[in-house]
C-alpha cells in the first residue's frame, strides 16, 4: 500500500459511540447509588427511625403510668404512640432537602448534568429515590412506634390493634405523612439551592408555623390551621374523628401533599430554566 492510499484510508474511532443516551432507569439507578453510597444517610435514616419510635415509647410509658388519669371516651391510642411524627417530619425534612441541595453546594450538579443532560429526568429521578427511601424508613418508624408504643400501654389495657377501625390507615398514614414532608423539603430545595435555606425554609413551613397559629384569635385559629400544612396533614394518623373545624384524615393530608406538589413543581420549572 502506497503512502497516498493510507492517508486516504478512512480512521477507526479509537472508542465504541454510546448506544444512546442515558433513560429514565438509568438515572434511577445512579440517584438510588448516591443515596445510597452517603454515609450520613443512613445516620440520618437512623436517626429518623430512633427519634420517632423514641418519643413515642416515651409517651405511652408516661401516660401507662398515670393510667387512672386517662379520659378513655377521647383517649387515642394509635395518635400517642405516633406522636414521635412531629419530630420526625423535622429529620426527614432536612434530608429532603439535602438530596438537592447538596449536588450544588458539592459543585456536583454540573457532572450530574454532564451525565444525564435531560433535567427533567434528573430531576424526577432524585425525587422518585429520595420518595422510595422516605416511605420505606417511614413504615419502619410508624410500625415500630405503634407496636412499642401498644405493647406499653397493654398493661393498662389502653392498647389497640391494627384490626380496630382506621388504626392500620392511621400508621400507614404515618409514613406517608413523613413521605409528603420530606417531598415538600425537596421541592423547597430545589427552589433556593442552598441548604441551610431550604431546611430552615422547611422547618419554619412545617413546624413552627403550626406552633404561631395557636396565638391566633379563636375564630381566626379555626380557619387559618387546617391550611396548615403539618396540621392538616397530620389528620391523616389520627383515628378518632376530627375537630369540627378541622380536615378528615385524607382530606387534611391531600392539603399537606398539595404543598409539596406545589413546590416540587416550582423546584422543576426553576430546576429546567435556571443554569446549573
Amino acid at each position: 500500500m502506497t503512502t497516498t492510499q493510507l492517508a486516504a484510508a478512512p480512521r477507526q474511532p479509537l472508542l465504541t459511540p454510546a448506544a444512546g443516551r442515558a433513560g429514565f432507569a438509568d438515572a434511577l439507578r445512579s440517584e438510588f447509588t448516591k443515596i445510597r453510597s452517603t454515609r450520613s444517610t443512613y445516620w440520618t435514616l437512623l436517626a429518623l427511625v430512633v427519634v420517632t419510635v423514641g418519643i413515642g415509647a416515651i409517651a405511652c410509658y408516661g401516660t401507662a403510668s398515670h393510667a387512672a388519669q386517662v379520659d378513655r371516651t377521647s383517649f387515642d391510642a394509635t395518635q400517642l404512640s405516633l406522636g414521635g411524627l412531629y419530630v420526625g417530619q423535622l429529620v426527614i425534612a432536612v434530608l429532603g432537602a439535602l438530596t438537592i441541595t447538596s449536588e450544588y453546594s458539592t459543585r456536583m450538579i454540573g457532572t450530574s448534568l454532564a451525565v444525564q443532560p435531560r433535567r427533567g429526568t434528573l430531576f424526577a429521578a432524585k425525587a422518585v429515590v429520595f420518595a422510595m427511601v422516605s416511605l420505606a424508613t417511614g413504615l419502619v418508624a410508624s410500625f415500630g412506634s405503634f407496636f412499642l408504643g401498644q405493647a406499653l400501654l397493654s398493661s393498662h389495657h389502653l392498647n389497640v390493634t391494627l384490626s380496630q377501625p382506621n388504626v392500620l390507615r392511621a400508621v400507614i398514614g404515618g409514613a406517608l405523612f413523613l413521605t409528603a414532608c420530606g417531598m415538600f423539603a425537596y421541592g423547597l430545595g430545589a427552589i433556593l439551592r442552598h441548604t441551610a435555606g431550604a431546611i430552615t425554609a422547611a422547618i419554619g413551613l412545617l413546624f413552627v408555623l403550626s406552633i404561631l397559629v395557636n396565638f391566633l384569635p379563636g375564630s381566626w385559629y379555626d380557619h387559618v390551621s387546617k391550611w396548615m400544612p403539618a396540621i392538616a396533614g397530620s389528620q391523616v394518623w389520627v383515628t378518632r374523628a376530627p375537630d369540627p373545624h378541622m380536615f378528615s384524615a385524607w382530606p387534611g393530608f391531600a392539603v399537606l401533599a398539595s404543598y409539596a406538589a406545589i413546590a416540587i413543581a416550582a423546584g422543576l420549572l426553576l430546576f429546567r430554566t435556571r443554569d446549573a
